[in-house]
């Protein structure tokens, strides 16, 4: 028997069908069916500057936008050759701490719905909510924040927000320990996520998945440390691995990722403590748009402006990619420049995608229920899925 999951259901988390072939109760083959979302995006950066392709990166893993921002900016910067002051580095390493902690609530919050769960998802709604008020007040927006410019940041916090970020990280490990307390030992979650959707290292390392899909099977990857970027390598922070590689671990790794995430800003709070009135962003004019102060007084500055607007950030000829660790794995952007102020091509490695393409493998022979619960813990977005 044959039976259509989506393309418009709640429980595949954007417009994606999945066509399960059944055996009575037994799922025999699951087929993904993508592109009810395509957006092109690859193909228009093409047609933009380098800082007009950030506000399209906010809208491909649209629950971590300023992480996309900060991968695209240091693609660029990586082929103009340019290092970014320190204080814009440890800003940076809060933008993707933060979307850190906002995709894996959603995660939390959502699959604990799927499964049937729904004081969790309030809790973890609830704390995305105090994060999301901290990116409106640094940004001015909660979702599509475009908070990145090649050379730098579109601004710097405001004054007291650190204060707010303070008191989130003095507050949210209480409800990290809440869901614990909830979940961890629960008989009918671990009944419903224990040795299902299973799959061992040696696999995960072949479909190159990454993230927590690839630390849940025991194999302790993690591009903040393996190929560290932002200086990551001088934080103090531990990477969970799980061994069994099923939902349970997938959980469990992502839940001591929010706590790891909370050790790092509380590192970068006191690193941005110590900067306080260093400089944001490189001073190169020709990068960086000048203080808007400057622009209307000086003609200088003006000239400067009126180029960085109209004729945008010239790389020389050449190619780069840079990788991170997105809150769903390994998200990679590859720049090919020609010496203008448009790529000729940009590629992204969307981490949904090669995870989702393991999907049909962790089906297999589970039971039709156990599909929803093995998509959730997938953890796509459509957004960077059908990019």
């Amino acid at each position: 028997m044959l039976v259509n999951i989506g393309p418009q259901h709640p429980a595949t988390h954007g417009v994606l069908r999945l066509l399960v072939e059944l055996e009575g109760e037994v799922v025999r083959r699951v087929v993904p069916h993508i592109g009810y979302l395509h957006s092109g995006f690859e193909k228009l950066g093409e047609y933009r500057h380098y800082n007009q392709l950030i506000p399209l990166t906010d809208r491909t893993d649209y629950l971590a936008p300023m992480s996309n921002n900060v991968c695209l900016a240091l693609a660029a910067e990586k082929l103009l050759g340019i290092e970014v002051t320190e204080r814009c580095a440890v800003l940076r390493v809060i933008a993707c701490e933060m979307s850190r902690i906002i995709s894996h609530l959603v995660w939390l919050g959502t699959t604990g719905i799927d499964l049937g769960a729904f004081t969790p998802f309030l809790w973890a709604f609830q704390e995305r909510e105090r994060i999301y008020d901290l990116q409106e007040a640094w940004t001015g927006a909660r979702l599509t924040t475009s908070v990145t410019r090649v050379g730098g940041m579109m601004a710097d916090v405001p004054e007291g927000w650190e204060r707010g970020l303070r008191d989130f990280c003095r507050g949210f490990p209480r409800t990290l320990d809440e869901i614990d307390r909830m979940f961890t030992r629960n008989a009918i979650w671990c009944g419903r996520t224990q040795g299902v959707g299973a799959i061992p290292a040696a696999e995960a390392v072949n479909y190159s998945l990454s993230g927590p899909m690839l630390r849940a099977s025991g194999v302790a990857y993690d591009v903040r440390r393996d190929r560290p970027y932002l200086g990551y390598e001088t934080y103090d922070f531990d990477i969970p691995v799980g061994e069994h590689g099923d939902i349970y671990d997938r959980y469990l790794v992502r839940l001591e990722e929010m706590r790891q995430s909370t050790r790092i800003l509380e590192q970068a709070l006191d690193r941005l403590e110590r900067l306080r009135g260093a400089p944001l962003n490189v001073s190169d004019p020709r990068l960086i748009l000048p203080p808007k102060s400057r622009a209307m007084s000086d003609m200088e500055a003006m000239i400067f402006h009126f180029k960085q607007v109209m004729e945008g950030v010239k790389p020389p000829a050449g190619e780069a990619y840079v990788g991170i660790e997105n809150p769903k794995g390994e998200l990679g952007y590859y720049l090919v420049s020609d010496g203008t102020a448009k790529p000729v091509r940009w590629r992204i490695r969307p981490p949904s995608f090669i995870n989702l393409a393991a999907l049909p493998r962790l089906c297999e022979g589970a039971l039709l229920s156990d599909v929803i619960a093995i998509n959730a813990s997938v953890d796509i977005v459509m957004g960077e899925i059908d990019r």
